[in-house]
């Protein structure tokens, strides 16, 4: 093989094994990718099925139930137009109450109940998450 060959299959197997780990990366990316949905997004049919995504509004007032002797909660999530159930088993953060704004990860179940790996809820009366205060004003997200 002469040294011109040889530096052009070094430089083929270089280029080929950024653009393989190029591809590696954006697939990575891509799959840990969490989206952000309201309540009336989650009701429309906008967010995935078979992904997990956030999901973020205001905790209705009296609908907070804890399963008696576990730590499962279940509440309801609302963004004043739509409402959708959540269910969730752990500790919750110290600042979740009825009336107060929250964001949750999770899946949506079969039965249209969404499932809530963790509960995130703002730290005062005067911060929001953008894109729940964009939703609960009916704004577009991304605006």
């Amino acid at each position: 093989m002469t040294p011109r060959r040889r530096r052009m299959l070094f430089v083929g197997l270089v280029l080929a094994g950024v653009t393989l780990a190029a591809a590696f990366a954006l697939r990575a990316f891509q799959a840990n990718l969490l989206y952000f949905y309201s309540p009336s997004q989650v009701a429309a049919g906008e967010a995935p099925a078979d992904r997990q995504f956030r999901l973020g509004g205001m905790v209705r007032d009296d609908s907070v139930e804890r399963a008696p002797g576990s730590l499962e909660v279940r509440f309801v999530l609302t963004d004043f137009e739509r409402e959708i159930p959540v269910r969730y088993t752990g500790v919750l953060p110290d600042l979740f109450r009825e009336g107060q704004g929250v964001v949750t990860r999770g899946r949506l179940g079969g039965d249209g109940e969404f499932v809530a790996e963790e509960v995130f809820a703002k730290h005062d009366e005067n911060y929001m998450p953008p894109e729940v205060g964009q939703s609960l004003r009916g704004e577009p997200a991304g605006d």
